[in-house]
C-alpha cells in the first residue's frame, strides 16, 4: 500500500523540505480572467496544495500565467501554503529589477520564494541583481534555467563555478535523459536543488505508449498509469528535487500527484523501464 505522505527532499542550501511534485504553468495558465477559464485552474491548484505539494512554477514568458497564479492563490487564501517560483527573462539590470517587481505584483506577494534566470538570458547581469534582491529579503532562493539539451553543459558549468545558486531547472524525462550524464551529478556534488520540466516531452511520450499495457511489475512501486511510471522513473534519480508537469486538467494533476506517493523503482526496475522505452 502506498504511503499517505508525499515524498519530499531537502533543498540542499537550506535543508527546507520540498515535496517532489510541483506544477508548471507554461501555456496552460495563460488564460483570460473569467470564471469559465479559471475554474479548472483553481481546482488544479487546490488539489496540488491539498496533497501537500507546494511548488508552482511560472514566468513572465508565459503570458497571463503569473497573474492567474496570483489571483487564484489570493482567492483561495493559499499563498502561505505555496512555494512560488518565477523567472526573470530580459536583458539589462534595471529592466530585470523592474520585471521582478512586476512579477511580485502579479503574484500578489511581497516575497517570491524562487526567481530563476530564464533560459540564461543575460545571466551574469541578472545573477548579480538577484544576489542583491536576495540580500534585501524579497526573494528567498535564486536559480538558473534552460529547456534545451544543448544548454545542459552550460548549466553544469555555471553551477560548478558560481557558488550561491540554489536551484537549476532543465528538461528531463525518460525520453530525454541527457541530464543524467553531467548536470545531475554536478548538482549533487555542488549542493544545488534541481527542478525537472517537460517530464512528458510535451505529451509525445503518451502517444508512444498508446494502446500498450503497463508492465505488471509497475505495481511493485505503487504505479498504476504510464504517466506515473514516467514521473516515478525520474523521481528515482536521487539528485532530483522536484518535477513540475504543466497541466490545467484536474484529472491529470491527480494522476501526476499519485506518482509522489509510495515506492519508487530501484536500479533494476529503472533499467527495465529504459529498455522498454528504447524498444518502442
Amino acid at each position: 500500500m502506498a504511503s499517505s505522505t508525499m515524498i519530499s527532499r531537502p533543498i540542499p542550501s537550506t535543508g527546507e523540505v520540498m515535496p517532489v511534485i510541483g506544477l508548471g504553468t507554461a501555456r496552460v495558465f495563460d488564460v483570460a480572467a473569467d470564471e469559465a477559464a479559471r475554474q479548472p485552474l483553481r481546482e488544479v491548484v487546490q488539489l496540488l496544495l491539498d496533497s501537500g505539494e507546494r511548488m508552482i512554477d511560472t514566468s513572465p514568458m508565459y503570458g497571463r500565467a503569473e497573474a492567474a497564479t496570483g489571483d487564484l492563490l489570493a482567492e483561495i487564501e493559499a499563498r502561505p501554503r505555496a512555494f512560488l517560483a518565477t523567472k526573470v527573462w530580459t536583458s539589462g539590470r534595471e529592466r530585470g529589477i523592474e520585471q521582478m517587481r512586476r512579477s511580485a505584483q502579479l503574484l500578489r506577494t511581497d516575497v517570491i520564494d524562487l526567481i530563476q534566470i530564464h533560459n540564461l538570458v543575460d545571466w551574469r547581469t541578472q545573477l548579480a541583481a538577484l544576489r542583491d534582491t536576495k540580500a534585501r529579503g524579497t526573494v528567498r532562493y535564486l536559480g538558473i534555467t534552460h529547456y534545451t539539451t544543448s544548454a545542459l553543459p552550460e548549466l553544469a558549468r555555471i553551477i560548478e563555478t558560481e557558488p550561491d545558486i540554489d536551484f537549476v531547472q532543465f528538461g528531463y524525462s525518460l525520453a530525454t535523459r541527457d541530464a543524467e550524464t553531467r548536470l545531475l551529478p554536478a548538482a549533487a556534488a555542488r549542493g544545488v536543488a534541481t527542478i525537472a520540466n517537460q517530464p512528458f516531452a510535451e505529451g509525445d511520450m503518451f502517444r508512444r505508449v498508446r494502446g500498450r499495457s503497463l508492465p505488471e511489475w509497475a505495481g511493485e512501486f505503487d504505479c498504476t498509469s504510464w504517466g506515473q511510471l514516467f514521473l516515478k522513473y525520474i523521481l528515482a534519480e536521487p539528485a532530483l528535487t522536484c518535477v513540475i508537469p504543466a497541466t490545467a486538467n484536474p484529472a491529470h494533476i491527480k494522476d501526476d500527484l499519485a506518482a509522489g506517493f509510495g515506492q519508487l523503482p530501484d536500479a533494476r526496475r529503472r533499467q527495465q523501464i529504459r529498455k522498454i522505452w528504447d524498444s518502442l
